[in-house]
């Protein structure tokens, strides 16, 4: 059981539209606090989105999960875990970003995650745009490699974009694989698709051992054997889990920047998380939520129901 102070505030004592909103309503511990030695899980804001090339927004995507986490209730309605109790739960607030500096805001996060991490807590993170993950990875694989299971409709393993830019939201696992923070061997990257400029990153896929599973062979085999695949491949290594809400078709999360048709309904996108369970899960993000394509908001909601997927199998 965890600590009673770090339950979440219930809609039945103050309503849900009420209050400062954290992460599911969860007490705010900055990295400050003499409570954060008594944090399991973190759930971190990187407000960034300084790796983007197209339709920029994401930077505001950790305001608004926020905001739609208040919804959040304390029990799994489908799989009866209680994280709240099974886990010391925070928001740990956000990190501060440099908008005008790519490289000095990923060393920040580098930085606030280090600290994360040696207090021995495991990141959940909202980002930001899918760059976020690079510097998060250098903090949580300084010791060895992870593995990663990546829920994305592009692979984001490009080299450079415009003539020699290394860091974007298109290049984060390339650098990831080159600066031995990924396993390529234990690494899976679950519904691929769209139109391409041509086939750099599935090139570098193969020559590296990346299992690229593309959404028609999703559809084809469904949510259960391309999990178990999944699973397999990264067995008992300790796994980072990254999801892109462009993982969703467009149709159930329409607020993002890059969005492909064709991709899996918003019961998949839950589907997918809760066949996780039991996994060594060091880490696990939540990015390219962007709140400028979303005006309904629903975007933001069934992100924010995700990160509760995921934390549901951290904790469990």
């Amino acid at each position: 059981m965890s600590d009673t102070y770090f339950q979440p505030v219930s809609g039945f004592g103050l309503p849900r539209f009420a209050g400062v909103a954290t992460f599911m309503r969860l007490p705010h511990v900055p990295l400050t606090d003499p409570k954060l030695k008594d944090v399991t899980i973190g759930l971190i804001g990187v407000p960034w989105d300084g790796g983007t090339t197209n339709r920029s927004g994401p930077r505001h995507g950790p305001r608004q999960l926020r905001d739609m986490s208040t919804m959040i209730r304390a029990q799994n309605g489908a799989t009866g875990v209680r994280p709240f109790e099974a886990a010391n739960c925070a928001d740990l607030g956000d990190v501060a970003p440099n908008p005008a500096d790519l490289m000095d805001t990923m060393e920040r996060v580098t930085s606030f995650y280090d600290t994360v991490r040696s207090a021995g807590i495991r990141p959940l993170t909202a980002g930001g745009d899918h760059l976020t993950s690079l510097p998060v990875l250098r903090a949580l694989a300084k010791d060895a490699p992870l593995a990663m299971i990546h829920f994305d409709s592009h692979t984001d393993l490009f080299d450079s974009y415009f003539g020699g830019t290394k860091y974007t939201h298109g290049t984060p696992f390339r650098r990831a694989v080159e600066e031995g923070l990924l396993d390529p061997k234990k690494v899976v990257q679950i519904g691929i698709r769209g139109s391409a400029y041509d086939n750099e990153d599935r090139d570098f896929a193969n020559a590296v051992g990346i299992r690229v599973i593309p959404i028609e062979e999703f559809h084809a085999r469904g949510v259960d054997s391309v999990m178990a695949e999944a699973r397999e491949i990264v067995g008992r290594a300790d796994t980072y889990v990254s999801y892109d809400i462009d993982f969703v078709d467009p149709a159930f999360a329409p607020g993002t920047g890059t969005p492909e048709v064709g991709g899996p309904n918003s019961f998949q996108a839950i589907q997918v998380v809760r066949a996780l369970q039991g996994l060594r899960i060091a880490g696990a993000d939540l990015v390219e939520v962007s709140p400028p394509f979303d005006p309904s908001g629903g975007t933001a909601f069934l992100g924010a129901s995700i990160m509760f997927e995921l934390l549901c199998v951290m904790a469990g």
